[in-house]
């Protein structure tokens, strides 16, 4: 089973969904922006991905700056405003039997599929 936490104005994200069907998969499809995850799902999928919570944040959306965030702030706080404002959230991950993968550039998605 794969699943593409998606936001289909994102072309990165675009860019993953495509390369997924071109291999002929298709992904159960998680528009994090309608149904975010929630605290303990977000850290799984940066822990598995191999990141640092700092790395699953876009740092230049406006809710990064508003809320007063910044690498030293502390990882469950990221995590807490992550979810409570999704748009926050580094897109798209990509999950498969073989692991996860921020798709950040799409090519690292090959290593999982």
């Amino acid at each position: 089973m794969t699943t593409i936490y998606h936001n289909p104005r994102c072309s990165k994200s675009r860019q993953a969904l495509e390369k997924l069907r071109e291999r002929g998969i298709e992904p159960e499809i998680i528009r994090y922006l309608d149904t975010p995850p929630s605290v303990e799902k977000l850290r799984e999928l940066v822990d598995a991905a191999g990141i640092t919570v700092h790395d699953a944040i876009r740092t230049k959306e406006t809710e990064y700056k508003e809320l007063g965030l910044s690498p030293e702030t502390p990882d469950e706080e990221l995590l807490a405003a992550m979810v409570a404002h999704p748009r926050l959230i580094e897109r798209p991950f990509v999950v498969t039997d073989k692991g996860v993968r921020l798709a950040r550039p799409t090519e690292a998605i090959e290593e999982i599929l």
